[in-house]
């Protein structure tokens, strides 16, 4: 008789029949599911394809806003307009984020001391949140110049990220305000016994707790800023919608808008990719335990 020797370390376990065969049926349960979605997409993209190139207007459509020329003429200069998006995006979504967080601190400020500060931040997030963008952006760069007022520019590239950062601030300091006041009032309690000061236990304790918790939103927010950035084309800005503004009014082709289009959300994907696994990753973090 023989007998088998386990070595140091050996993994000796051996699923049960039960558990194989369980594992089977779930392999070809999503085998069989990912066959069904593959077909179904299938299907349904090739009645959509059929019901958009069998309408009687297609052709004009198709000339109109899919022209292969066009959309090879357009695309270099709507390319270049986009370096303007990209620059507007990066100032703009840095301020927007330091402002919104100074708004937000300041909403939830303790004390009767505070309560102008308190009611100025309140009365700057519900009008800018009320206000739609596009008049936020006429007034500001239409308006302040007519101002006159001396040192202050007209360049409407800085008026209209000016806009830009009015109004996302204002929605972006309720995000970091639901932040903040998520946070657990036992943390507070929990800081100051420990001997930390207001200010500190705002910054040590309860922002970084708030900020973490507030990150998807966030990036949903600066997804919509990228977008909305397109907007400044309406001061004369020559960014990636206007570059394709002034060559669709040439011939009145509007390949460059559908190209222009094309391009932010090109841009946007990634972005919204990457949010989304931000948001798996928290929420697989918090599930563990991980995060408080």
């Amino acid at each position: 008789m023989t007998l088998h020797k386990t070595l140091p370390g050996e993994d000796t376990y051996t699923p049960s029949e039960r558990r194989i065969a369980r594992e089977r049926h779930r392999r070809a349960r999503t085998r069989r599911a990912t066959a069904i979605a593959a077909a179904s997409t299938l299907v349904t993209g090739a009645v959509l394809f059929l019901l958009i190139t069998g309408s009687p207007g297609w052709d004009r459509t198709r000339e109109t806003f899919f022209s292969p020329d066009y959309a090879r003429i357009a695309l270099p200069q709507v390319l270049e307009g986009l370096w303007l998006n990209l620059r507007l995006l990066a100032v703009c979504g840095s301020a927007v984020l330091a402002f919104g967080l100074l708004l937000a601190v300041a909403r939830t400020l303790r004390g009767p001391v505070f309560f102008p500060v308190r009611a100025l931040a309140t009365a700057y997030t519900d009008f800018f949140r009320g206000l739609p963008l596009i008049i936020c952006l006429l007034m500001v760069v239409f308006g302040v110049p007519a101002l006159r007022l001396e040192g202050v520019t007209t360049d409407p590239v800085l008026l209209g990220g000016a806009a830009l950062v009015l109004t996302y601030s204002a929605y972006v300091a309720e995000v970091f305000r639901a932040g903040i006041e998520s946070v657990h009032p036992s943390q507070r309690a929990a800081a100051r016994s420990l001997g930390l000061s207001s200010g500190k236990t705002l910054r040590f304790v309860v922002l970084p707790q708030a900020v973490r918790r507030v990150v998807p939103p966030l990036l949903n927010d600066l997804v919509s800023l990228q977008k909305d950035t397109g907007l400044v084309s309406i001061a004369g800005a020559v960014d990636a919608v206007y570059a394709a503004q002034i060559i669709a009014s040439k011939d009145f082709n509007y390949t460059p808008y559908v190209v222009a289009g094309l391009v932010f959300v090109a841009l946007t994907i990634p972005m919204t990719r990457f949010t989304d696994w931000v948001t798996a990753r928290m929420d697989r973090r918090r599930a563990q335990g991980g995060i408080v």
